[in-house]
């Protein structure tokens, strides 16, 4: 069953005209099955709208307030992508040792200097709005934007991977690991402003993200 449970979040003030109002999924109680969707993480953490201009970067929030100066790692992974200009959805996350993401610590602001992106879709490039493309074609371009780094080698950003096919196993495997759960996307889809019925988020009850009141992520 598909509900509409998280209370939609109001544009800033401050928010600049730039910004884009994300796509927010639909929650249900599991994942879509068949051949037609694919399957990412979803990470526990802060939703982020990245915009990049020459050297200029940009973080907003999901409402469109600007958190530049939280997170100055994903500011320089940002001046590294393949792209003069460029607007990508994200989660900015901070992990374990165990690659879990950890709330907590991004909440109390004590490691900001070490929160990264994880980058998800692809909005604008270098002045072309790519939000009409399919999703798979938006990811794949997203791909090609980020170097060729790991965190290790001190990269703010990577690419959010996901799983094509088999949701109910993708999810079953995001909950034995600790994770908060898996959004699916529907292979062929625009990026949508709003709830977006062709993204489904599905939580793991047991994740410390699901009791929570307040879900920063999207």
């Amino acid at each position: 069953m598909v509900s509409w449970r998280s209370v939609p979040r109001q544009r800033s003030r401050l928010a600049p005209a730039a910004f884009i109002d994300p796509a927010r999924p639909v929650t249900a109680d599991k994942p879509p099955s068949g051949a037609n969707w694919i399957h990412e993480i979803k990470h526990d953490g802060y939703r982020l709208q990245i915009h990049k201009h020459g050297r200029t970067v940009r973080l907003f929030t999901m409402t469109g307030v600007d958190w530049t100066e939280r997170y100055p790692w994903i500011v320089d992974g940002a001046k590294a992508l393949q792209a003069e200009a460029a607007i990508i959805d994200a989660e900015c996350c901070i992990v374990a040792d165990n690659g879990v993401t950890v709330f907590d610590a991004l909440h109390a602001r004590t490691k900001d200097s070490s929160a990264f992106a994880y980058a998800f879709d692809l909005l604008m490039v270098d002045g072309e709005d790519v939000r009409a493309l399919p999703i798979e074609q938006r990811k794949d371009r997203l791909a090609r934007l980020l170097p060729k780094l790991r965190r290790a080698d001190a990269c703010g950003i990577e690419l959010s991977e996901h799983l094509t096919g088999d949701g109910p196993l993708a999810y079953t495997q995001a909950c034995l690991l600790g994770l908060e759960g898996i959004v699916s996307k529907r292979l062929g889809s625009k990026y949508r402003s709003g709830r977006c019925t062709s993204w489904i988020k599905v939580k793991n009850p047991k994740a410390p993200g699901y009791l929570r009141h307040v879900d920063g992520g999207y």
